[in-house]
């Protein structure tokens, strides 16, 4: 029986990778079924490190932002740039 052809990577679109709360970096894009969201602060850990904190930004539309929290050891799907 043949292989199936390998899937080439879509160059316009990056990568998706799955990464922890505190590896996420300035310009990292999340998505959730309302918006793609910027990361625009640095993430910060509460509740003695067990909760991350990230400030984020709409893509769609840059004057809206949310703070978004995450369990520091929940891992979080983004693309980046």
């Amino acid at each position: 029986m043949a292989k199936p052809p390998e899937k080439k990577p879509d160059p316009a679109k990056p990568p998706t990778l799955s990464v922890l709360p505190m590896s996420l970096r300035l310009g990292d894009v999340l998505s959730d079924e309302l918006a793609e969201w910027r990361v625009i602060g640095r993430p910060y850990t509460t509740v003695g490190g067990k909760v991350v904190n990230i400030r984020v930004e709409s893509v769609k539309q840059p004057g809206v932002t949310q703070m978004r929290a995450y369990d520091a050891h929940e891992r979080v799907a983004v693309r980046r740039g």
